[in-house]
């Protein structure tokens, strides 16, 4: 008995290892809007839905992290469907709190950008396979707005 449940588990790990999954990337961040009481970035996040139906997203997590420190972090609850068989591009609005703009503009420096690293986890519902997290990770460089480009 127990040989058949071990070729049973095989047999299913062989076949959800096969299953085509959607594919991610994210783009770079930019600043959307600057305001009193902090900023708004917004990272790109586009993916490919290899199915011939739509697929609903769960949640989307975040972590964005600057100069070894999380600038901001949360959870997008139900941001809406993958189009089938086509990219659908997604929009992960980050806000991050005016008290810590003026400690990361010290840390900026004469090139007026930051380093930073962004953390996204793409939860999905796929069939048969279940609730499935796609991991992604972006490092890069955030230009920083200039007084003339406020103005």
């Amino acid at each position: 008995m127990a040989q058949l449940i071990d070729k049973a588990k095989g047999f299913v790990a062989e076949t959800v290892s096969g299953v085509q999954k959607p594919e991610a990337d994210l783009s770079d961040m930019s600043v959307q809007h600057v305001g009193r009481d902090g900023a708004t970035l917004s990272g790109r996040l586009d993916v490919r839905n290899p199915y011939s139906h739509t697929i609903p997203i769960c949640e989307i997590s975040y972590s964005l992290k600057s100069a070894g420190r999380e600038v901001a972090s949360g959870t997008m609850p139900d941001p809406g469907s993958l189009v089938a068989s086509d990219t659908t591009s997604l929009h992960i609005p980050v806000k991050v709190p005016y008290d810590f703009l003026v400690s990361l503009m010290k840390d900026a420096g004469k090139d007026w950008d930051l380093d930073y690293e962004m953390r996204v986890g793409l939860t999905i519902d796929l069939p048969i396979v279940g609730n499935f997290t796609l991991p992604l990770t972006k490092a890069g460089e955030l230009k920083l707005p200039t007084l003339s480009d406020l103005f």
